[in-house]
């Protein structure tokens, strides 16, 4: 019986069929494009997608490619365990498009570049932009593992598939068509992933409607469990989730994200015009909306069904991010091929984040690292460097997933680090792009001042965790269930323990400094950056003696209220003139007839 705790069904035949048929679908679109633009087989085309894509599916790859099967995973759980405060992001995501469109995206489309990286290079120098370049791929090669583990992991645990099988299947799936297609492979099959990632989870709400009775049952029984409870206004920075935390923590967050990141950057600077890449982060920003609306959706599904039976405490999962998985198999066992779809969203999520970070890692090494030196590359051997490259960082992804299954807890540590060091890069570009006090010397300061205090934070945060008083789990109860298994029936995933282990002896910071919310760390990051970084630039003398490229920094006319402004002004002035001209134009006539009529009149007297 659904709900009532005990092992559950693993794949079957036309589950592997529908696995299988997504996997080599990715790839066919990797192939067709790849057959389809040989003859346009440039740098800027297997890079850039040629500059020639459109907003809706460039936004599409933006929302699939940070929809990874973490966050398929990972957000129903959150939802399941927390409730649906996670919910309140779709603030952030509306904060994060208008000022990554308005004030980034004009900039980064107006300088023409390719690696987001070469910016720092332009306005500071050429060290700043090597460290910055550096650090994005350190960081993008360990999340990209870690993308590619945990999903696989928790997968394997349910369905049975082999784990490393899986592991290296998919990593060759996104050097195949990243190798082949370039930017525009990934963008378009970024496009058929987004499309089964939705699928998926309407698929698990449909059915758990109707094993529950209807969405509004699903509801009530969430409302009844305290999961509707998203409004805590409470100020204090040391609590996981509040309005305050994800509206402000988290839309500095997604900034650092969206802004600045090669991976996303590469997508919007690819489209044909600006207003095609403005749009396709608006058009992103509705995906994002659907997407997590619809996983916390399947979350809360989740907790109508087992709220009387929790899988976690009842012994039959290990972690948390086995939940999902267990219920797709538990309620749509008797629908073959569903199951297989349901992993095929999960995949999906990952096969889009590993092909976008494959991509963005050839991008910023080929533009930061390899031509400023070698300058008289043919361009066969630019295309065969990039292809190679490809294969390259798939490696090593792969390689770091390998790393990440013998990493334990480390790797939420990793997880955390990809979001720190986001923060004090994003404050070294505003410093940059609102500030021409900022020079050379004050930006690299500020920004090791930033990551330090960042990582500290960060770190401790990972070795004291904070306390449930500040976390705020929700409860959840086993007595619906049937079955006790009094220990989990499938391999241990110590990595992502529910409850981290504290140390009997906790330092004074660890319930103060230590507790800081995971979502402030992007800000305090930035506003340590911007702060040191301007303090040294003035005690160094500033940018007086340089001159700067006016494009370097953001422009009242990038802005769209003051673009509106400038076009209705303009529209005026257009108007104004015109109705001079017609104006002219009949007064001439009006003389015009007035001389035919006195000529006629001369003639009549004649």
């Amino acid at each position: 019986m659904v709900g009532t705790g005990g092992p559950v069904a693993t794949f079957s035949v036309w589950d592997y069929v529908v696995f299988a048929g997504t996997i080599l679908g990715a790839s066919g679109i990797g192939l067709f494009q790849a057959i389809r633009g040989r003859k346009e087989s440039s740098n800027a085309e297997f890079l850039l997608g040629g500059r020639q894509m459109t907003a809706v599916p460039v936004a599409m790859s933006l929302t699939a490619s940070f929809m990874s099967g973490i966050t398929v995973i990972g957000t129903p759980a959150e939802a399941y365990r927390f409730g649906t405060a996670f919910w309140l992001f779709g603030f952030s995501y509306t904060i994060m498009s208008a000022i990554t469109a308005e004030i980034f995206v004009p900039l980064f489309y107006r300088l023409g570049i390719t690696s987001a990286y070469e910016y720092l290079e332009l306005r500071f120098s050429r060290p700043i932009r090597i460290i910055g370049t550096s650090m994005y791929i350190v960081q993008t090669a360990l999340y990209t593992g870690l993308v590619i583990y945990a999903p696989a992991l928790a997968l394997n645990q349910i369905t049975g598939l082999d784990l490393w099988g899986v592991l290296v299947a998919t990593g060759a799936v996104c050097i195949l068509y990243c190798t082949l297609g370039g930017l525009k492979a990934v963008i378009w099959t970024d496009v058929l992933q987004m499309v089964i990632m939705l699928a998926g989870f309407v698929a698990v709400i449909a059915r758990g409607a109707v094993l529950q009775g209807g969405l509004t049952k699903i509801w009530e029984d969430s409302d009844q469990g305290g999961r509707l409870e998203a409004f805590d206004f409470d100020p204090n920075p040391l609590k996981r989730h509040t309005f305050w935390t994800i509206v402000v923590g988290g839309s500095i967050m997604w900034v650092s994200i969206y802004s600045i990141n090669q991976s996303q950057v590469q997508r919007y600077i690819s489209c044909k015009t600006l207003g095609h890449a403005k749009m396709s982060l608006y058009v992103n920003m509705v995906g994002l909306w659907v997407t997590v609306s619809l996983a916390m959706f399947s979350g809360l599904t989740m907790y109508s069904i087992y709220k009387n039976c929790d899988p976690l405490t009842n012994g039959d999962i290990s972690t948390p991010d086995q939940l999902l998985p267990y219920l797709v198999m538990d309620i749509l066992a008797d629908f073959p091929g569903i199951p297989g779809l349901f992993v095929a969203a999960a995949y999906s999520g990952t096969l889009s984040t590993v092909s976008s970070s494959i991509n963005a890692l050839v991008a910023v090494t080929v533009e930061d690292f390899i031509l400023p030196v070698c300058k008289n590359l043919t361009q066969r051997q630019t295309t065969w460097m990039n292809m190679g490259l490809s294969v390259f960082f798939g490696a090593l992804c792969i390689g770091m997933a390998g790393v990440a299954s013998l990493m334990g807890s480390i790797l939420q540590a990793a997880l955390s680090i990809f979001g720190m060091i986001s923060g004090p890069l994003l404050g070294l570009y505003l410093s940059g792009m609102l500030f021409r006090t900022t020079n050379s010397v004050g930006g690299l300061v500020g920004m090791i001042i930033g990551l330090v205090l960042t990582l500290w934070v960060g770190i401790g945060g990972q070795i004291y965790p904070p306390t449930t008083d500040k976390t705020n789990p929700l409860s959840l109860s086993t007595i619906g269930c049937n079955s006790t298994m009094g220990q989990n029936f499938t391999t241990a995933a110590p990595w992502t323990s529910p409850v981290p282990t504290q140390p009997d002896i906790r330092p004074a910071l660890a319930d103060s400094w230590y507790s800081l919310s995971y979502v402030y760390l992007s800000l305090l990051g930035a506003l340590t950056t911007m702060a040191s970084g301007l303090l040294v630039s003035m005690i160094t003398g500033g940018c007086k003696q340089e001159k700067r490229n006016p494009d370097l920094f953001v422009k009242k006319s990038d802005l769209f209220c003051f673009s509106w402004c400038n076009k209705s002004e303009e529209s005026e002035v257009k108007e104004k003139d015109l109705k001079d001209f017609n104006m002219g134009v009949a007064n001439v006539s009006v003389k015009h007839a007035d001389m035919m009529t006195t000529d006629v009149e001369k003639s009549t007297k004649l």
